[in-house]
Formats: C-alpha cells, sequence, structure tokens
C-alpha cells in the first residue's frame, strides 16, 4: 500500500492529474470544431510505472477524455481495458463522469465488468476489463484511473495473487513499448518511470521528439517524457505496420540482444522443453527412413511439423509465453501455436542428431535496437554440417515448398543460443526463386470462336498461391475453385481437359496445371476485323497476384509499403489468326525498370501468328517510399495490357 502510495504522490506532481484541474481542462479543451474527423479526444494520458528489485512493476495510468460529438458518446458508453491474468494484474481505481456543466458522476465497482476477450485459434485467456459509463452528452468528460502491476508479453486468476506471481520472466529486467500515436487527438501523453540507478535502463524514442527529463528522486531514477498535440495519422494502404514509422519509446534494462539470446536458450534448456522420448524418436525414424541428405532429413521433419501439428493455441499452463511447451505434450496433442510448432520441431531435429534450437521473431513489423521484447513468433534454426545456421519455420510451411517461408523476408530475428547471438534480419529472397509461368498456343477463328491450352507452373511462395486452390479447400471444391479462376476471362469458357501435379505431393516438384479450352464468341468479329484481349493477357489467375490489387491512383507514398513476396512473372502466349489479317491497335510496348520492380511487355506479329509476352519482376516484401514509382508502373502497365484489347483488319 505504502508503494502504491507513493506512486500517486509521484504523479500528482504533474500538475495535469490532479483533481482539482479536470473542470478547467475540459473547458479548454478542444471541440468538434477544432476536431472533425473524431468523435471524442484524450485531454490526457499520463502513466507513471514504478520497477522493483524483481523487475516487478506497477503501473498507474490516469486518462481523461472529452466527448465531442454522438458518436464520440457512443464510443465511450463502455472503456475496455485487455490484460492477460497470467501476467497481470488489473484494477480501476478511480472512474467518474464530469459533465459539461461541471456536475460529477462518481461510477461504483458494480460498473466494472470483467469478461474474456474476443479471440480466434489462441485462447489463452485474455480478458477485458469493460467500465460501463452509460449516457453522455458533447461536451462531457470521462475520468479514469487504474493500476496494474505485471509485465505485457505479445505472446502470452481473476483475484489479485501475490507479487512474486507477476515477476517478469528475465528475473530483474524491466522493458517497456510505449506508442506515441493514437487513433484519437491527444492533447498530452505523459510517460514516466522510476528504476533503480544500477539497473542501467536504456531508451529510446524512435520516429518523432518527446520532452526528456531525467532526475533522481531518493535514489532512484526518474525518467519522464511527454508529447503534446497527437493528430491521428493518415493510412496509406499497404503501408508497413504502424510501430515501424509512427513515435514510440522503447525502454529496456537487459544489456543487449546477446543477453537476451543466452537467457531465452536457458530458460528452455532448464524446463527441458526439447526432450525426446521414445515415441518420437521411433516417428522421427520412420520420418527419415528414405532420407538421402542432411537437406532431405531436416525438409522432411520441417514438413512433418508443419503438415501434421494443427495450428490451435489451448491455455496449458506452464510454458506459455517464453518457455515452450514439452515435445512430450506438443506430440501427444498434435496441436499448439508457433512456438509448440517451432518446439515440436527442435525435439525431432535433436532426437535425429542435429543441433538445433528456438528462435523468436517478429511478424509483421521491424525490431528495434532497443532489447525490449518486440517478438509474436517463434521459429527454429538448425545447424548445418558446414556451420551455417538455417531457419525453419513449421507455422508458415504447410504444403509450402520452402522450408523458411519468403512471406517473412527482410524480417528480424534473435535466435537462442548457448552463447548467445544479436538481432538479426532475413535477407531479400531473389524473385527467380518465386517464378510464376504460363505459356500458351490458341487459335481464332473468323467467327470470334478461340480454342486453346496453356501450362501454368510455379516455385516458391508462387506455387504456394497456386496450389492452394486445391489444399486450402475440401477435394469436392477443387474443380469449381479453377472453374472460378478461368470464367473470369469469360464465363463462356468450356473447359475441355485439365491435368495438374497432386497438390499433396508438393515436395516432390512444383505445381503444373495444363488446361484445354474453348471460347465460343470470344472476339469482337465481323468481316472487316476481330477485337479482343489474349486469355493469358488478361491477368489470367490474377487473383494469385497480390500486388494487382493495389491503387495506383496516387503518385507518391510517404511510408514504407508491403506486398506479399518478391516474385517473377512470365507469360507467353502465341495465337493463330485468320490469313492474311494485320495489327490495327495494340497495347503500346512497355518496359520500366527501378529499384522497386521491372516490367516488360509487347505484341508482335508475324504472317498470321501473334505473338505476346510480359515479363514482370517485384523485387522486394518490404518496399521503401522510393521504389513506389517502379511499382507503381508494374501493376498500372500490368492492368492496362489486361484490359486493352487488340483490334486486328484484315
Amino acid at each position: 500500500m505504502q508503494l502504491r502510495l507513493t506512486i500517486y504522490a509521484l504523479l500528482s506532481l504533474w500538475a495535469i492529474g490532479s483533481s482539482a484541474q479536470p473542470v478547467e481542462l475540459l473547458r479548454r479543451a478542444g471541440t468538434a470544431k477544432e476536431y472533425p474527423n473524431s468523435g471524442y479526444l484524450l485531454v490526457y494520458d499520463s502513466t507513471q510505472v514504478q520497477v522493483q528489485e524483481t523487475g516487478l512493476s506497477y503501473f498507474v495510468n490516469s486518462q481523461l477524455y472529452k466527448v465531442l460529438s454522438t458518436s464520440g458518446a457512443k464510443e465511450l458508453a463502455v472503456i475496455k481495458f485487455d490484460y492477460d491474468p497470467l501476467t497481470a494484474f488489473v484494477r480501476i481505481e478511480k472512474a467518474r463522469i464530469i459533465r459539461k456543466n461541471g456536475d460529477i458522476e462518481n461510477l461504483g465497482v458494480e460498473r466494472v465488468y470483467d469478461y474474456p476477450a474476443p479471440a480466434r485459434m489462441i485462447y489463452w485467456g485474455a480478458r477485458q476489463k469493460m467500465l460501463e459509463v452509460g449516457r453522455l452528452e458533447p461536451g462531457d468528460g470521462i475520468e479514469v484511473t487504474f493500476f496494474k502491476k505485471g509485465f505485457s508479453y505479445a505472446l502470452l486468476y481473476q483475484q489479485e495473487l501475490s507479487d512474486d506471481y507477476y515477476i517478469p520472466p528475465m528475473r530483474g529486467h524491466f522493458y517497456d513499448i510505449v506508442s506515441f500515436y493514437s487513433p484519437v487527438p491527444v492533447m498530452e501523453k505523459v510517460y514516466q518511470v522510476t528504476v533503480a540507478k544500477e539497473k542501467n535502463l536504456q531508451y529510446k524514442f524512435y520516429n518523432g521528439v518527446a520532452v526528456e527529463k531525467v532526475n533522481d528522486v531518493n535514489g532512484m531514477v526518474n525518467y519522464f517524457f511527454s508529447v503534446k498535440n497527437i493528430i491521428p495519422q493518415k493510412r496509406e494502404p499497404r503501408m508497413v505496420d504502424f510501430s515501424d514509422v509512427s513515435p514510440k519509446l522503447l525502454l529496456s534494462t537487459s544489456p543487449d540482444w546477446f543477453a537476451k539470446s543466452k537467457w531465452f536458450y536457458g530458460v528452455n534448456e532448464d524446463y527441458g522443453s526439447f526432450e525426446t522420448t521414445p515415441e518420437i524418436t521411433k516417428k522421427v525414424k520412420l520420418i527419415l527412413k528414405n532420407a538421402k541428405t542432411e537437406i532431405d532429413s531436416i525438409s522432411l521433419l520441417n514438413h512433418w511439423v508443419a503438415d501434421e501439428v494443427r495450428y490451435s493455441g489451448l491455455s496449458m499452463g506452464k510454458g506459455e509465453g517464453f518457455t515452450l511447451h514439452k515435445g512430450e505434450m506438443n506430440f501427444y496433442d498434435r496441436c499448439g501455436v508457433c512456438k509448440d510448432k517451432a518446439g515440436m520441431l527442435v525435439t525431432m531435429l535433436r532426437a535425429a542428431g542435429f543441433e538445433s534450437y528456438a528462435a523468436m521473431t517478429m511478424a509483421g513489423s521491424r525490431i528495434d535496437r532497443i532489447p525490449a521484447d518486440q517478438f509474436n513468433h517463434s521459429v527454429t534454426v538448425v545447424k548445418r554440417k558446414n556451420g551455417e545456421y538455417m531457419l525453419l519455420d513449421p507455422t508458415w510451411v504447410p504444403f509450402v515448398r520452402e522450408e523458411w517461408s519468403s512471406r517473412e523476408q527482410q524480417q528480424n530475428y534473435l535466435m537462442g543460443l548457448p552463447e548467445g547471438a544479436d538481432l538479426m534480419e532475413t535477407p531479400i529472397s531473389p524473385a527467380e526463386n518465386h517464378y510464376f509461368r504460363i505459356k500458351g498456343t490458341s487459335q481464332i477463328d473468323k467467327e470470334g470462336t478461340l480454342t486453346g491450352e496453356f501450362a501454368l507452373t510455379a516455385e516458391g511462395q508462387s506455387d504456394a498461391g497456386v496450389r492452394g486452390l486445391f489444399t486450402r479447400s475440401y477435394k469436392a471444391d477443387w474443380s469449381a475453385n479453377l472453374e472460378r479462376e478461368l470464367v473470369k476471362i469469360s464465363p463462356r469458357i468450356e473447359i475441355i481437359e485439365v491435368t495438374k501435379t497432386d497438390p499433396y505431393e508438393y515436395l516432390k516438384q512444383p505445381v503444373l496445371i495444363t488446361v484445354k479450352y474453348r471460347i465460343p464468341n470470344f472476339a469482337v468479329a465481323n468481316s472487316n476485323e476481330i477485337i479482343f484481349t489474349p486469355v493469358i493477357a488478361a491477368n489470367l489467375f490474377g487473383s494469385r497476384h497480390s500486388h494487382l490489387s493495389f491503387d495506383t491512383s496516387t503518385e507518391t507514398r510517404n511510408f514504407p509499403f508491403t506486398d506479399g513476396c518478391s516474385k517473377l512473372i512470365e507469360l507467353n502466349e502465341t495465337i493463330t489468326l485468320p490469313a492474311n489479317m494485320t495489327i490495327v491497335y495494340s497495347p503500346e510496348a512497355k518496359e520500366s525498370a527501378g529499384t522497386g520492380a521491372n516490367f516488360v511487355s509487347s505484341y508482335t506479329i508475324n504472317g498470321n501468328t501473334l505473338s505476346f509476352t510480359q515479363t514482370v519482376t517485384l523485387k522486394k516484401r518490404v518496399y521503401e517510399p522510393t521504389d513506389w514509382p517502379s511499382f507503381r508502373n508494374v501493376v498500372k502497365y500490368q492492368n492496362e495490357f489486361a484490359k486493352q484489347p487488340v483490334i486486328l483488319k484484315y
């Protein structure tokens, strides 16, 4: 109790947190006129943290909301606080409505509810505190103060437990990741943390500027950060995660990533996460009975875990978060989240005689140099005979021919090694590793009927995209899925014959689909001319290419952006025409090259044969704003060729 009073005393030193001022602050705060795009604003958002010797942290957060419009009143009718009872305890200490006429209505504990948080696929017991505010009017304010103890972890009892329960996994250390961006306007946000000097807290403010103050307080060090007038940033389509480009504060007492790496290794070895059993060893021998090389063995085990361990996260008690569940449990359950799949693979690789460890990464955003725990995904590393470490991800490669998904290229990761490791980044995967090729021949008659065939083959992530037409649905739907792609060219298409490789035999060879078809009245044809767009030019299987859906109306971008994966697209078609025809119009040949993407496409005619060729090279997964002009050109030109017809005349 004395500690909590100390926190409140420190908080009260900051003027806008005092009880005498909220009415005046609300009066002076803006209105809907100043903030026309927001239903409410935060007058202040203040957090005070006090860190104990064990790393246990006490948080007090105070917020003052102001309602700007009726829509904002509806949004604030219930205020929610997310937390995980495995790692934190939360209690709302004070809540009151401050009416625009100055009247104050205190909200009692009977207005606070505690419910399971919405969940899908991962059911780890996350919960929400819900404060029922009730009816509000524009100009009203809500002041809420809550207390929290514990720590936060992206992967991780209603009653308050002892402090020991909430000590962070890396005992004695503290970290925090504080966002200084918001979906609604914030007049001022303050974050303060008090920590022992010997813990050597390091910090950095990214993507912006904050007022920073560091002071000694009774033998401790108090760090103060403040930012005023936070305005919601406008998102750009397909931009990187907001945390990569928006103001944020990272703090950590961990000296570096090597220390975190060694700790992550040790905590799992001490727990026995990767110990094998006779049943696991027997299964490993069965899986590897036909393996001929080192890579054969690694691949067979990686894909067995990928395909045979279902992704489903249940609350399994000890072992959530940084500590991976034991291989024995994962093998028995045949289900789990990324860390369970990664741990199962480490266990099986070790049973096969490999040196293997778990690693952590952040799917979807960047990890910065301050060693705060910016992780949401667990993967596997195996040491090859040549001494190099190889990344494996059984979570992201079900029915994918890769061992490490190239949808995770340009992504930071940290290996948990006995000697420690630094933060690293996965390289760009060459576009040719993910080729998508269609080669076709066709004939068009004087009446406009088109008859032809084509072969589609793909590799890497392009293979996964095409193969997904089958592996992500029931066998009964396979023909319909393929037909759905073809009828986009013409609803009159008649599919004569289809052959394909077995979708489930994906490790044997890249996907190959051949189609023979006929399309009556495909072209506009009369006695003088024929007008049509060749089948393969018209973005056949375009749904497999995420880049084609980019909005190209804007000429410049302010933020980096992402696509699915680097890729090489090669399209070729030869069309036999009726005799004595010449091209009156065809899309102009285009050639574009840049740091983001390349494009080459053209039509040629030789006798009665019309040839179409197009090559697209997408060079990355994460692009800089300077890459946008060349990437934009590719999207524009490919879509233009798909829509513009060829006009032929006798």
